[in-house]
């Protein structure tokens, strides 16, 4: 997936692009308004993270051109403005979503997802297999080869976690993010525990371990080693 983003806070945008490269996605920055424009006209994008107050042209300005052309690609608003008249403007300016500043960046990824599938039509998934692993994420049930495993609700987030992103390497930190939902703090091994009993559960008693160790990248569930 390849996401446009157009931030003149380099701090935020280091932040978000760590964040979203590390979720698999292709990130192109600029932190100039008329660079933004030209770039969502010249190359194809399936989402932009646009700001508000730009150098150049500014973000809305940006999105009203984006419309006027017949540009559909799917755009979440950045603003540190808060008020309801102030996001009114943005979505009627063409903008598919608001997100104001600060945000966690669970609930940006959660955002990006939602409208790349939105603008996709592709429905949220009922379940996930994984090998012989099935989860039913309406009956908040797992079963592997037949067999059903009980999970406590953080170790069902988790699974879960792991198992939406099945095959690709997953970070301590977007665990932390996603799962925990607060910013990582690199001296706490939650994850190192949690991750140790879900093995317990989903691993223990099978010939074929689904949950690897990624050493120095991070976790990844998948079928064959």
């Amino acid at each position: 997936m390849r996401l446009l983003l157009i931030e003149d806070d380099l701090k935020i945008a280091a932040f978000i692009g760590k964040g979203l490269k590390e979720a698999g996605f292709i990130i192109e920055h600029t932190c100039n308004g008329n660079a933004g424009l030209q770039m969502a006209l010249t190359s194809s994008y399936d989402v932009a993270l646009i700001d508000i107050m730009l150098p150049g042209l500014d973000g809305l300005s940006i999105i009203e051109q984006l419309r006027q052309r017949h540009i559909k690609l799917p755009v979440i608003i950045l603003s540190a403005k808060r008020s309801i008249d102030e996001r009114v403007e943005g979505l009627h300016a063409g903008g598919d979503d608001y997100l104001t500043k600060p945000f966690a960046f669970s609930e940006l990824l959660a955002r990006v997802q939602a409208l790349i599938r939105r603008a996709s039509d592709t429905p949220e998934p009922t379940g996930i297999k994984v090998g012989d692993l099935s989860i039913d994420l309406l009956k908040h049930t797992v079963i592997r080869s037949g067999q059903k495993i009980t999970l406590q609700p953080r170790e069902f987030c988790l699974l879960e976690f792991l198992a939406r992103n099945a095959g690709r390497v997953v970070s301590k930190t977007m665990i932390m993010e996603n799962v925990w939902d607060y910013n990582f703090d690199p001296g706490t091994n939650v994850v190192e525990s949690r991750i140790s009993r879900l093995r317990d559960k989903v691993d223990k008693g099978f010939d074929t371990h689904l949950i690897h160790t990624v050493r120095g990248f991070g976790y990844v569930l998948k079928a064959n080693e």
